[in-house]
């Protein structure tokens, strides 16, 4: 089992540091965030709370994913790093390919994309991108990411997207992986016919087994279920080496330890943010890992 942190909320200019200390205690990897801003009004529900309400608002953190990436990565020599989750159908799939395979290339190939087809209609109008025909812009997204990131000269004639003899250096020395996440049908399905990986969002163990479970049978279905496969899994309840070894048995490669704005409080200091790594890191990865 793999130990991810997340460093969701975490004051930006501390994430550095937090980057050093994760390595140092033997952290498998961190976790981003991303939105581009929080609406002036937000009608949008947001999916995982019983009532509709995200738990943040326009105050909380969210600096680029990519800048803060690199910087992490520059003073890192083995962590590795991943969204959880960008919103890629946000974006253009050509401007967002350039700073993620530059990323990945500066760090030894030490990135993964968590990707989600987002929740906050309010981000697509103000941008301009339709937020119904969110779900086929991603398929069509992650397509051209990796046509672009094989480094020779592509077409493409899609839905949305539409190039031909393109060609973008630097390209990664290898496929930069896709992880997807989401508890939807829609969301499971396109992790199981396009991703590399899935990340989920916070589970019980019980959950996690039925949705690692579906995925199973969902790739089979796709006739990938003997291709390298993350399955990522943010758990609610306490560290336990049996639950680990049960979901391993499932499929299971990592989880994620809480942010720190859940463990320790709105805001923390460095020295408490350093205890609570090096307390997991001794309680946990020692042990369970």
């Amino acid at each position: 089992m793999k130990f991810w942190q997340s460093c969701a909320f975490t004051e930006p200019e501390q994430l550095v540091e937090v980057a050093k200390i994760a390595e140092e205690v033997g952290f498998e990897g961190l976790f981003v965030s991303d939105h581009l801003f929080f609406p002036g009004k937000l009608e949008s529900k947001y999916p995982y709370s019983e009532d509709g309400a995200p738990g943040f608002d326009g105050s909380a953190p969210f600096p680029d994913p990519w800048t803060t990436i690199a910087a992490m990565a520059a003073v890192t020599t083995r962590l590795r790093f991943s969204t959880m989750v960008y919103i890629l159908p946000l974006r253009n799939p050509i401007e967002a390919a350039k700073p993620i395979g530059t990323t990945a290339v500066l760090s030894g190939g030490r990135v993964a994309v968590g990707a989600g087809a987002g929740w906050i209609r309010e981000e697509f109008d103000t941008l301009g991108v339709d937020f119904a025909t969110r779900g086929r812009r991603y398929d069509e997204c992650i397509e051209v990411l990796r046509k672009l990131w094989s480094g020779a000269p592509v077409d493409h004639r899609g839905e949305f997207f539409s190039f031909e003899g393109v060609q973008m250096s630097p390209a990664p020395a290898t496929p930069v992986p896709i992880w997807m996440g989401g508890l939807s049908a829609p969301a499971l399905g396109r992790a199981a016919r396009l991703g590399d990986g899935w990340i989920g969002t916070g589970q019980t163990p019980e959950q996690a087994e039925a949705i690692l479970e579906r995925l199973a049978v969902l790739r089979s279905e796709a006739d990938r279920d003997g291709e390298p496969f993350e399955a990522i899994v943010p758990l609610v309840t306490p560290p336990d080496a049996d639950v680990y070894r049960r979901l391993e048995e499932r499929g299971a490669t990592g989880t994620v330890s809480y942010p720190f704005s859940y463990a320790l409080g709105p805001t923390s200091g460095l020295d408490a943010k350093r205890a609570y790594l090096e307390g997991f890191a001794d309680q946990v990865i020692a042990k369970l890992g």
